[in-house]
């Protein structure tokens, strides 16, 4: 399956790149973090207690995650439920089609 979401993918920065934006202010932990490739949300993944990066996706209807954890270049599609193997390809690619 290919996602429909990759089109207006760019790089972002992370808003809080210590760990899960949700999570530091309420002293909760995590176990990995995913971050929101629409505004940079630093979200915890659905294996942690509270899914906060889930839950930004369905609050905000940023439907795509990358992984945030290191060496890891996945990321994942709530809406078409895809992983995306390479998302630094797919950037790349959505940068030199806005660039043509």
């Amino acid at each position: 399956m290919t996602c429909s979401h990759l089109d207006h993918l760019t790089a972002v920065e992370p808003a809080t790149p210590d760990g899960c934006q949700d999570c530091l202010i309420t002293g909760d932990t995590w176990i990995h973090l995913r971050l929101c490739m629409d505004c940079g949300h630093v979200g915890c993944c659905d294996s942690s207690p509270n899914k906060h990066a889930a839950a930004h996706a369905t609050d905000t209807d940023h439907p795509v995650i990358q992984s945030f954890e290191p060496d890891e270049k996945w990321a994942f599609c709530f809406i078409d439920q895809a992983t995306i193997r390479s998302v630094e390809h797919e950037i790349e690619r959505s940068y030199n089609k806005l660039r043509s």
